[in-house]
């Protein structure tokens, strides 16, 4: 039986997400340049604490430089963390990186997997960086991405009781109709970097307080 609670986030969600779709009608996806699913994984590793705007600079050198697979197998460890090294966290983006690109080699035929089942295996992938790729490479929805502003903006709207991402990824499925999981995340996250960031300000007449209005007094830490 659905609780009053979640019945409320339901048309709650529906309703931001509606509000979403009419603010950023071009907004098909993530920001991170790519041709092709490896690329896209590549990105989705170094966005890691990282902007997409970052990435994209280094990327733009760094796929000139490797266009195979077997470019990332063959690479030494110690170049390619050069390569990197702005995106931070060089070290550990490198190492599952070449991992992945060995596993991909060794046991997918050279072809990024395209169900979460096999995504899951792969060094340096977990739900958001499989949901990425599924959404945008294939137009699967097997899940919701939660990134930092999905995070943040899911508690500021009282669409969850939980903190962590993988937990708020499960809320958002449960109250979220499917047709709407593919594009809800990347307008989410274009809300919160172009209309309501992280820091405390006046947001009550910004589009989605408008829908929640205890939102103007709901200020969550990023992380």
């Amino acid at each position: 039986m659905v609780s009053k609670k979640n019945k409320e986030r339901r048309k709650r969600a529906v309703k931001i997400a509606k509000v979403l779709n009419k603010l950023f009608t071009d907004e098909q996806g993530t920001s991170l340049g790519h041709k092709n699913n490896w690329e896209l994984l590549v990105s989705v590793i170094l966005s890691a604490q990282c902007t997409d705007e970052r990435v994209n600079i280094v990327t733009e050198k760094l796929f000139k430089k490797y266009k195979k697979l077997d470019d990332y197998i063959n690479v030494k460890k110690s170049e390619f963390e050069k390569d990197i090294r702005s995106t931070g966290y060089y070290k550990n983006k490198t190492k599952n990186i070449l991992s992945a690109a060995k596993m991909i080699k060794r046991e997918f035929g050279d072809d990024v997997p395209n169900n979460m089942d096999d995504l899951l295996k792969i060094p340096g992938v977990g739900r958001k960086t499989a949901n990425v790729i599924l959404n945008n490479a294939l137009g699967v929805a097997e899940g919701i991405v939660v990134d930092t502003h999905v995070r943040r903006l899911s508690i500021k709207f009282d669409l969850t009781d939980n903190k962590t991402p993988e937990k708020i990824e499960k809320d958002l499925m449960k109250i979220l109709p499917k047709k709407y999981w593919n594009s809800f995340s990347f307008k989410l996250v274009k809300y919160g970097q172009e209309i309501c960031g992280a820091r405390k300000h006046g947001c009550k007449n910004h589009p989605l307080t408008k829908i929640y209005t205890q939102a103007n007094n709901i200020w969550p830490r990023a992380k």
